[in-house]
């Protein structure tokens, strides 16, 4: 019996095999999302004649709806005990959508496919954290965290440079689009294959449906703190696509304007693991507050900038604020939620930052076309300050 014990202790500190496997399926979805995602706000306004308001609108209800769906597929994952078929429909539902962005002809079409694939985001999303949180040993939970969210964000690095390469050699967005679908295909096969998930401890799961009154006194007013201040950040938050109209309005060609999201999502990458293992050591509230910090700062350079180096520093800002906030929320939802309820716990959080995001991106775009581009910014900065100040006086 003793000589187990430091083999499982060792255990305890190696981060699990279904982790691995669930970074390498976000890879692969990322890639395949970001490909589409780099391109698309351009390919929207240059060759299909939308407004920025438009692609807003767009980016708003679609990032929200992801958000929105959560809360229920979080639910029915604590109902059922049972995580994995969640995520296999959501990112099934995500790969189906791939072909319809190169064969969309309107902004309607293109409106659809981006809802079909964030529905399918929203379906995976709070199972597939609540997985993670289920399997993570609590030591290193942050870690567990952050080392998913790097994974992902490599995802995303390497999606931008791809569509780059394709840009450079086929000159076709429509074309370039088409490429998507592999890597897409690819991640549904890892789940397949790769995804374990722990037995459920009990058979008999009592079912109470999320937004049923009864359902919030479940939860601590730590909890309910981290979903307040994580939605008023996701109203500082607004849709990416603004970085890339943002580049192009700095004068970056078509060919080259993936470079944004490739740019971002490095910075989000280096920096998502070393924050998470961070906030295994040191408050998970102060690393927070540097996240904050770093989009307010972002939004300044982003409003003055004038030029592509300017551009591509705010930018560069913009990733590592994702670095050091999205795995960090996930962390505090997760140490602030019942045992038997994260699913739910996870699912809450979005529903409200769901709700933001939406509010965000329509208020970015309005801004964006009656004020100008710099009142997003400026905006979104005094906005970022705001969730800092409440985080700060957050009570402990």
């Amino acid at each position: 019996m003793s000589t187990e014990s430091p083999r499982t202790d060792a255990e305890r500190l190696r981060i699990p095999r279904t982790i691995w496997a669930l970074g390498f399926v976000s890879l692969f979805m990322d890639l395949s999302s970001e490909l589409v995602h780099s391109l698309l706000p351009v390919f929207m306004v240059t060759t299909l004649g939308a407004s920025a308001l438009t692609v807003g609108v767009i980016e708003g209800i679609a990032e929200s709806t992801a958000m929105l769906v959560k809360i229920f597929s979080g639910a029915i994952s604590d109902f059922i005990g049972r995580r994995k078929g969640l995520l296999l429909l959501g990112y099934g539902l995500a790969a189906l959508s791939k072909p319809l962005f190169p064969l969309a002809q309107s902004v309607e079409v293109v409106f659809t496919a981006r809802l079909l694939d964030r529905i399918g985001k929203g379906i995976r999303g709070a199972p597939r954290d609540a997985l993670v949180a289920d399997v993570s040993p609590p030591e290193i939970r942050g870690a567990c965290f952050g080392l998913r969210q790097s994974m992902d964000t490599a995802g995303a690095v390497l999606g931008p440079a791809l569509a780059i390469f394709l840009m450079l050699w086929l000159a076709d967005i429509q074309l370039v689009l088409w490429f998507a679908v592999i890597p897409a295909t690819i991640a549904v096969a890892l789940i397949l294959v790769g995804v374990k998930e722990p037995t459920p401890a009990s058979s008999e799961r009592n079912f109470r449906s999320p937004i049923h009154w009864r359902v919030l006194h479940d939860f601590s007013t730590g909890y309910w703190w981290v979903v307040i201040i994580g939605g008023v950040f996701t109203l500082a938050r607004f849709s990416e696509a603004f970085l890339v109209l943002r580049a192009q309005q700095t004068g970056l060609s078509i060919t080259w304007i993936a470079l944004v999201m490739v740019v971002m999502a490095l910075f989000y990458m280096l920096s998502a693991y070393p924050a998470g293992w961070l906030s295994d050591r040191i408050n998970r509230t102060k690393l927070l507050c540097v996240g904050m910090g770093l989009l307010v700062l972002a939004d300044l350079v982003l409003a003055q900038s004038s030029s592509v180096i300017t551009m591509m520093l705010g930018v560069a800002l913009w990733g590592l604020h994702m670095g050091f906030s999205q795995g960090i929320l996930a962390s505090l939802v997760a140490d602030n939620a019942p045992t038997v309820l994260k699913g739910t716990a996870y699912g809450i959080f979005n529903l409200v930052s769901g709700a933001c995001m939406l509010i965000a991106s329509v208020l970015a775009g309005g801004l964006w076309h009656s004020l100008g581009s710099d009142s997003t910014f400026l905006t979104g900065a005094l906005l970022a300050t705001t969730a800092l100040l409440l985080l700060l006086f957050k009570p402990q």
